[in-house]
């Protein structure tokens, strides 16, 4: 009983940004949970995680696509065409532009909006109406430890996690009671390209590490079983919550 509740099996799932880090990871652990799986990709070629996924036996499809003015519609059809209407969607494609906010450009800010909240909002708003019209389904949206705390040199991705954590509360509150579940992971320092910089740098790296209870840097793969649980029947009365993975940083 306890297991079947974990159960993906028979659902699609799309996760955008699949090709490497915390995507990659969420994709696999989702086809291992039993889920056929496609993932958006831009540069990065998504060969390692069509790998991963077929080692579960599930169907994998790539949907090569620029997310911040990607067509939902066309994404959509393009997973339905392969692997069937999307039941889970997991928005986790996200950007980062470093520099001081009194000399921060209006493009950089423009661009992380549009990959991290713009792209969100409408692919969200796509998948939930199928959704709503089909009476289930699970949105899951990567937010940050930033969605709760204001961070250094990175204004634009601050805004934009303190954002999603709004509008997922927001589908929530509307969505609910039609039987599609609106949640959020919040990681906290994971070992990804988006934190290298961070890794690279002696004093921050270890200012960090002495602010986290576990004593390590995150993994992708410590996302797994949150992503599983919130996509699966176990999460049933789940609805706009955000969940933090964080190695217990916010508890200090």
């Amino acid at each position: 009983m306890a297991t079947n509740m974990f159960s993906l099996e028979g659902k699609t799932a799309l996760v955008t940004g699949g090709a490497t880090g915390i995507g990659q990871a969420l994709a696999a652990a989702l086809a291992e949970a039993g889920a056929n799986v496609a993932v958006t990709v831009h540069a990065s070629p998504a060969e390692h995680t069509a790998a991963l996924v077929a080692a579960t036996g599930r169907k994998f499809h790539a949907v090569r696509c620029e997310l911040a003015d990607a067509d939902p519609q066309a994404v959509l059809a393009d997973v339905a065409g392969a692997l069937g209407q999307v039941d889970i969607l997991v928005n986790n494609a996200g950007i980062i532009r470093r520099d001081e906010a009194a000399s921060y450009s209006d493009e950089d800010w423009q661009a992380v909006l549009d990959v991290n909240l713009n792209a969100v909002w409408r692919l969200s708003r796509a998948a939930g109406a199928q959704m709503l019209t089909r009476g289930g389904g699970k949105i899951i949206n990567i937010a940050s430890l930033l969605s709760f705390q204001g961070g250094i040199r990175v204004p634009a991705y601050t805004a934009s996690k303190h954002a999603v954590v709004g509008l997922t509360k927001a589908l929530a509150n509307e969505w609910s009671a039609r039987g599609v579940n609106v949640n959020c992971i919040a990681p906290g320092y994971i070992a990804t390209a988006n934190t290298a910089a961070l890794r690279a740098d002696e004093t921050r790296n270890r200012q960090i590490l002495e602010r986290i209870p576990a004593g390590r840097w995150g993994e992708a793969a410590d996302l797994a079983g949150a992503a599983v649980f919130l996509a699966s029947p176990a999460a049933a009365y789940v609805h706009g919550h955000v969940l933090a993975v964080d190695g217990g940083w916010l508890a200090r």
